[in-house]
């Protein structure tokens, strides 16, 4: 019993030998991860099996503009994760307090923005990019019901962020994993049983995610030997707020010029027809799974750099950066290479068409040498987030989606225009990825050594 405590007990990463530190915290989260993609993927699965290749299509394509409504989320559930980690680290127990309880109210004023504001924009902005007709219902119901249930969402990515930050990385697994089992059931039930079609996997993704939010908010209720979860926490600190919005908003902006990005590439995408949309769903879902690792080790690294960066100890930080890049391209070429061999198996789930298994493993394996550059970009990153310093990475991000990769899919495409392609080779949409990624790469490694970011510590 006492070992089984321990292992769901905060990690202080302080302390140790540092790849041991980042490696225990990110193997749950790793798999937390892996359970968290299985929710779009099962999603895949089954409307793509048991309704249609069209149905895959409009999951897919609602996949961006879902990832660009929810940057509210994944800004304030940054800011909070780093905040937490730092004073953690600084043992300031009323600050830490104070911003859980800051947290919890503004994801409740966020939520409420996206049920409004977003189930209204979900049919323009589908239409805007040019989705087929033969889709359109589909992702536009889809998308509501998501907006609709997003309270769920919101609270599970954020708490479970205050859960990373306090080194808790075991509890926000169990959790997600049990609202996954409960995920493939109810799509299972409602699309397979009730016929629910599309909407069925959108109410199935919602009644789970609401209840993996539920769970974080009884864990966190619970951890009272570090903070404290009082009536009198709950409410908009000013100072915490700023701090999260300050520290979240840049991290808000990167995920949402990588979804503004992808939309603009996603109209481009559709204009290649239904098969290549399927194509690249299917793609894009194996590629969610392969770049696991590397956002793992990412987070990771961001509450491992936060909670040393609070107990001034900054050459451990840079310790740490070094044996985390080392364990995270060696996952990446573990995880790539599988890939590649069982890739043709992994298309297959998704489809029984044989045209798109072959056209999707074979976008795969242009993007396949991207992932071991992503290792760099993702650790060094995260050290520098959980520095404090979350602008850097967010204008390398902006660099390396809007400057670089969209203009650039678009020249290739053009470019590669012919009589045997008069539309332009499609498969350069990908390719022009893969070179964003090096680029970020580079760049990312610049700034690291350039070392400002140890400058960024909340005071």
């Amino acid at each position: 019993m006492n070992k089984l405590k321990k292992l769901f007990a905060p990690v202080d990463m302080t302390a140790g030998r540092p790849w041991e530190d980042i490696l225990i915290f990110t193997i749950p989260m790793l798999i937390g991860n892996i359970a968290q993609q299985l929710y779009n993927t099962v999603d895949s699965i089954v409307v793509g099996r048991f309704v249609g290749d069209n149905a895959l299509a409009a999951v897919g394509s609602a996949g961006p503009i879902l990832n660009l409504l929810i940057v509210l989320f994944v800004g304030i559930s940054v800011g909070a994760s780093i905040m937490v980690s730092q004073y953690l680290g600084a043992r300031n127990r009323e600050a830490l307090s104070g911003t859980i309880g800051t947290c919890i109210m503004l994801t409740a004023i966020a939520s409420l923005i996206i049920m409004v504001v977003a189930t209204l924009a979900a049919r323009p902005l589908l239409e805007l990019l040019n989705t087929p007709d033969s889709i359109l219902d589909w992702c536009t119901s889809y998308l509501k019901i998501l907006f609709l249930g997003a309270a769920g969402l919101a609270y599970y990515n954020i708490l479970s962020g205050v859960l990373r930050g306090l080194g808790d990385s075991m509890s926000a697994l169990l959790y997600l994993l049990v609202a996954s089992a409960l995920n493939i059931v109810l799509d299972l039930l409602f699309v397979v049983k009730f016929g629910m079609g599309v909407n069925g996997v959108a109410l199935a993704t919602a009644i789970a995610q609401g209840i993996s939010a539920v769970l974080c908010v009884r864990r966190l209720s619970k951890l009272t030997e570090l903070f404290d979860l009082k009536w009198k926490y709950i409410r908009l600190n000013k100072q915490h707020a700023r701090n999260i919005i300050r520290l979240g908003v840049p991290s808000g902006v990167t995920q949402a010029m990588i979804s503004m990005a992808m939309l603009i590439v996603q109209s481009l995408t559709n204009s290649f027809g239904e098969q290549f949309i399927a194509a690249n769903v299917i793609t894009m879902r194996v590629d969610g799974f392969a770049m696991l690792p590397n956002m793992s080790f990412g987070n990771a690294m961001t509450t491992y750099a936060g909670q040393n960066v609070g107990a001034n100890k900054y050459d451990r930080v840079a310790k740490g950066a070094k044996q985390g890049l080392f364990m995270g391209i060696g996952t990446s070429v573990v995880i790539t290479s599988l890939i590649l061999i069982f890739g043709k198996p992994l298309m297959g789930v998704f489809t029984s068409t044989s045209e798109l298994v072959d056209l999707s493993y074979h976008l795969m394996q242009i993007l396949a040498v991207g992932y071991l550059v992503m290792s760099v970009t993702q650790v060094l990153s995260g050290v520098m987030r959980g520095a404090g310093d979350t602008m850097t990475p967010m204008w390398i991000s902006i660099v390396q989606t809007i400057m670089i990769r969209v203009p650039l899919a678009y020249l290739l495409v053009y470019a590669s225009r012919s009589t045997a392609f008069p539309q332009g080779k499609r498969e350069y949409i990908y390719l022009s990825l893969v070179i964003s990624w090096v680029i970020g790469a580079l760049i990312t490694t610049f700034f690291y050594k350039r070392g400002k970011w140890k400058t960024k510590a909340i005071k």
